[in-house]
């Protein structure tokens, strides 16, 4: 099994653990699969509540499958994983249905233990050492779909079934959220599992941790994050810069552009054969914009406002305001907060701006309790209607797709919603498409403080009001239905206040371009 690892040095790795959730997280992060053996825990973050969230719904998840056909567990003391891989075997050997956090170990030439806890064994007809029967792995995952990582573990347990049981399963079963079950083809993923496995192991020989790479979306909830960003800012780190992936990082690599400076200063035709002439233009002019310490304006927006070179400057402005972000006498702001365990939508926050009478007043139309959502439904359509002629803006599609849902899940007619739609301004496409800005992020958040803006409570963001309204439900306290309204008109304001600067924005540069060209 271990070919490629059994050559290397690991005499000084003995006793060392290696699990299915450790190979799990090296598949997500490297960086974060070594620091959680060698690290230093006091440099961890403290736990977010969402990730606490996370773990209680995944428990429940588990028990609520485990709960459909009886199991059995193992019985070992508290983290005696030999003493667990023993009772699991004796429940193999009995030929138990269905066994219930089973412990595989198996231990490599050079001491290292490899440890898996499928979530289920379940018996099955085949040949093994038990005798006509074999057993099979399923994973119990809270996501909706089979990802990579989710196979490599189960392709992972499959792996240490084999050793014990002498027979190897042609599949691996998941069982994700809502129950829906994936089949693991182990002939694909046994061979992907050894590379990723060979390639941890040989990480954790290392004598220093891999290179800090910041990846938003998978960084943001790790306990390192605060640490690994200290060490990314301190660097001026590329992967800080939007657009840097992992893969276009290496092709950045390959070409000797390492910093954020050698990127502004090179050309599209250098990067062009590895990422493509439109991501090789994009990072050029990000990376110039990142330097510059400004906004920059895409040239790819000028077709989209006309041949400015051949348009008066009153005529550009008017397009901007008319076709790419109007300006209206009253215009509304719409943002959304959802708890996605329960498919719902329970905030609908609208900031009306009316510019006739010099008013802004913010709508939180809040379903109090899960069964409300169809009432701050109809109040919204309400409120939209009020005011006919007034665009919508939002930040990113999914004000839109849920508005598309709600009318769908409680039977509004078309006709009322078909005029709706083209009213929907959504100002996130609108920034990518026009400018390009000195921010590390184009979320909501870095993009409003980058322009000064501020939301009245630092420390909340938008997967904790997910854990706040949770804890409303359970505990009633209606200071926590204070915090995510304030979070949510905060959200409005801040999109009211960067709609305003695009367009200002957008009408000073396409002014001054114009008289360059007279």
């Amino acid at each position: 099994m271990l070919s490629a690892v059994e050559q290397a040095d690991f005499s000084w790795l003995e006793a060392m653990l290696v699990t299915d959730d450790l190979l799990l997280y090296y598949k997500r992060c490297r960086r974060r699969a070594f620091l959680d053996i060698y690290g230093d825990f006091s440099q961890q973050d403290k736990e977010q509540d969402f990730i606490l969230k996370l773990r209680q719904d995944s428990f429940a998840h588990r028990q609520a499958v485990l709960a459909i056909a009886p199991h059995t567990s193992p019985k070992y003391p508290h983290r005696d994983w030999e003493a667990g891989a023993k009772a699991t075997l004796e429940l193999m050997q009995q030929g138990v249905e269905r066994i219930s956090q089973a412990v595989l170990l198996m231990q490599t030439a050079d001491g290292i233990t490899l440890l898996s806890r499928p979530d289920l064994l379940v018996k099955q007809p085949g040949e093994s050492i038990f005798g006509d029967w074999m057993y099979v792995p399923t994973s119990i995952k809270l996501g909706r779909r089979p990802k990579p990582e989710y196979q490599i573990v189960a392709a992972f347990s499959a792996q240490l079934l084999a050793t014990v049981q002498r027979a190897i399963p042609r599949t691996a079963h998941l069982i994700l959220r809502r129950h829906d079950s994936f089949t693991v083809q182990l002939e694909r993923w046994l061979p992907l599992m050894q590379e990723v496995l060979t390639e941890c192991l040989e990480t954790l020989l290392q004598e220093e941790a891999p290179e800090v790479f910041i990846s938003r979306q998978r960084c943001s909830l790790c306990h390192w994050y605060s640490s690994c960003y200290a060490i990314a800012q301190s660097q001026k780190h590329i992967s800080l810069l939007p657009g840097v992936t992992p893969s276009r990082y290496r092709d950045l690599q390959a070409l000797g552009v390492t910093t954020v400076e050698s990127l502004a200063e090179t050309t599209i035709s250098t990067l062009e054969p590895a990422v493509g002439s439109e991501i090789a233009s994009d990072l050029v002019l990000q990376a110039q914009s990142t330097v510059q310490k400004r906004a920059l304006l895409r040239e790819r927006h000028y077709p989209i406002l006309g041949d400015v070179g051949n348009t008066n400057a009153a005529t550009a402005k008017s397009f901007i305001n008319i076709n790419s972000l109007p300006t209206a006498s009253v215009e509304l702001y719409f943002d959304i907060e959802a708890e996605p365990d329960l498919q719902l939508d329970y905030l609908l926050g609208v900031l009306v701006i009316d510019r006739r009478n010099q008013t802004e007043v913010f709508h939180p139309l809040l379903a109090e309790h899960p069964s409300d959502e169809a009432s701050i439904w109809q109040q919204f359509l309400d409120l939209v209607w009020l005011y006919p002629n007034a665009p919508i803006f939002h930040f990113s599609d999914y004000e839109v797709e849920t508005v598309k849902r709600l009318a769908k899940l409680y039977g509004t007619p078309f006709q009322e919603i078909r005029p709706l739609l083209p009213r929907f301004v959504d100002v996130h496409q609108r920034v990518m498409s026009a400018v390009t800005l000195p921010v590390e992020s184009y979320s909501l958040k870095h993009l409003a403080r980058w322009l000064g803006f501020e939301w009245r409570d630092a420390g909340v963001t938008g997967s904790q009001c997910v854990c706040l309204y949770d804890k409303w439900l359970k505990t009633g306290d209606r200071s926590l239905l204070d915090l995510i309204q304030r979070y949510n008109e905060d959200d409005c304001r801040a999109t009211y206040h960067l709609k305003n600067w695009l367009v200002n924005f957008l009408q000073d540069t396409i002014g001054d371009a114009h008289h360059e060209e007279i």
